[in-house]
């Protein structure tokens, strides 16, 4: 999950100039940028800094008006390097409507032995049910009849891969498939996972406060 923004369109979010063209503040990379290059644009249009935050020791994720802080673990590191190429394949933002989505799509899709990303992926899909249920129904369902980066290797070689190509090695060039009776009992099945996901983050959260509490009174 990546630290979220402002609102969606907001003067803040504004790319910086010369930037390609964004619906939001993921900007709809041309196929023929390597990922490096729109890996790079993608980090000057949400002000992530030169290397994307990576050498950060903690991460702020802002829900509405209240911000939290994480540690970036060197698993959520190994994650987000992926999770990052996987915005500018997808186009999927990174409001919290848009981290539901690509958290959607990567669980669908499979985040293999990255248990940060399984964790994150689940908080983000519990939150973006809330708000945005169908847009993380159908990012669900396009994850699960396409694949994602996690099985690969990361190196220069995948970074000089072109847009265009890993969008159609991972099944995301072509229209969104038809929605099955399987599709919807996978994403009920999920969708419960990910509300006991958070549910066991709010009371690790809460419970020490509570205990905190007790133990002044």
């Amino acid at each position: 999950m990546r630290p979220t923004r402002g609102a969606i369109g907001s003067p803040a979010d504004a790319p910086p100039a010369g930037a390609p063209a964004t619906l939001c503040r993921v900007p709809l990379y041309p196929g023929s940028l390597s990922l490096r290059d729109a890996r790079r644009g993608y980090f000057d249009a949400n002000g992530f800094g030169d290397d994307g935050g990576y050498s950060k020791r903690w991460v702020k994720v802002k829900v509405g008006p209240a911000a939290f802080w994480f540690p970036n673990t060197q698993g959520r590191v190994q994650a987000v390097r992926y999770h990052d190429l996987h915005h500018v394949a997808t186009g999927y933002d990174t409001d919290l409507p848009g981290e539901g989505e690509i958290g959607a799509w990567e669980i669908a899709s499979g985040c293999r032995g990255f248990f940060a990303a399984w964790w994150l992926n689940l908080i983000a899909m519990c939150f973006g049910a809330f708000l945005a249920p169908g847009r993380i129904f159908r990012a669900f369902v396009r994850g699960r009849h396409s694949r994602n980066l996690y099985g690969e290797r990361f190196d220069e070689a995948l970074l000089a891969s072109s847009v265009a190509d890993v969008r159609a090695r991972l099944g995301l060039a072509g229209d969104a498939p038809p929605t099955s009776l399987a599709d919807g009992l996978a994403f009920a099945g999920w969708s419960l996972v990910a509300l006991a996901a958070y549910a066991a983050q709010s009371a690790a959260v809460v419970a020490p406060i509570a205990l905190l509490v007790v133990w002044l009174i």
